[in-house]
């Protein structure tokens, strides 16, 4: 494949991403032996964080960052016809590629889980539906290039930092962004809870498999026992059984705990989004299809009224 692959690296206060070596691997999958260029908006300080895992970096020096409109204009003048950007699928993400993939006349991928390689200038890539209770394979026709939103955590990040990329600043070459109907802001950080979990080591994190308020003793007895703190997806905290401030997600927390343990949690992107760091995953739920077992180190099919008990018993008796 003669196409050049880029990969758009979101950062924070001058740090990159997990994104940006999750991006890497994902790339690597799509083509072995392709050429990776990483197109930062911003700081010096990320460009020369990811030049040691990128072929190449482009720099685009402007403070319009994260406004995806102005992104979006830049992409326009300075990616290749054939060209094929890979983008973290996050709230941001979501809100840059579709319109980019419509003004570059490519095709446009969202929420990629894994690639299956590329036959007759197909790329086969792997989506879940259902909330990731079926996988589908869709075959993108790259001839004229594409944007693809790659989940964030699907791919395990590269850390080889073996390409020693040279930084290239594009920002002359991205053209006059002039006006634009919105402009960015501020981020407002959410409000730390009692327990702030973007600071915890080890994450005991309930779904709805608890299936009753009055149950939610038995995860906290559990996360005692491992030294943890509790936290949960989405449907805990719209039953209102737990904080927002301990809700795991794109909508809630970003956490990077060293260790992670799912209970009768599906597995779906918007929580998945949420875990950066690639953690030691428990996963613990009754479904033996539930999508959270392809990205566990350790999987338990079983009924986790059942198996906390024991596990803090267990726990209890080693400690």
């Amino acid at each position: 494949m003669a196409q050049q692959v880029f990969a758009y690296i979101a950062h924070k206060e001058g740090t990159a991403d997990d994104t940006a070596l999750e991006l890497v691997a994902a790339a690597k999958k799509l083509d072995p032996n392709a050429s990776v260029t990483a197109i930062v908006f911003g700081p010096d300080a990320v460009c020369n964080d990811v030049a040691a895992s990128y072929n190449e970096v482009w720099k685009i020096g402007t403070d319009a960052y994260p406004n995806a409109e102005v992104i979006r204009k830049a992409l326009v003048n300075i990616l290749p016809a054939d060209a094929i950007l890979l983008v973290p699928h996050d709230t941001f993400g979501m809100d840059l590629a579709p319109g980019l993939s419509v003004k570059l006349d490519s095709a446009f991928v969202a929420d990629a889980v894994d690639f299956e390689g590329i036959e007759d200038g197909k790329l086969k890539v792997v989506r879940q539906e259902y909330s990731g209770m079926v996988s589908t394979h869709v075959l993108c026709d790259i001839s004229n290039g594409a944007v693809i939103n790659v989940r964030p955590g699907a791919f395990q990040p590269d850390e080889s930092k073996s390409a020693g990329g040279q930084v290239t600043d594009k920002t002359g070459d991205a053209g006059d962004l002039g006006e634009t109907t919105r402009r960015f802001l501020e981020i407002v950080e959410a409000e730390a809870g009692d327990v702030d979990i973007t600071k915890s080591e080890i994450l005991i994190s309930v779904g709805r498999g608890i299936e009753d308020e009055d149950n939610l003793e038995i995860i906290s007895e559990l996360a005692e026992a491992m030294g943890g703190d509790v936290s949960c997806s989405r449907p805990i905290v719209d039953a209102k059984w737990l904080e927002k401030s301990r809700q795991v997600g794109t909508s809630g927390q970003t956490v990077k705990p060293k260790v992670y343990m799912a209970l009768g949690i599906s597995g779906s992107f918007q929580h998945m989004g949420g875990i950066k760091g690639a953690p030691f995953m428990v996963a613990v739920n009754k479904n033996p299809k539930a999508p959270i077992f392809q990205v566990a180190d350790v999987g338990v099919v079983a009924d986790i009224l059942e198996f906390v008990p024991e596990l803090s018993e267990k726990v209890g008796e080693a400690k």
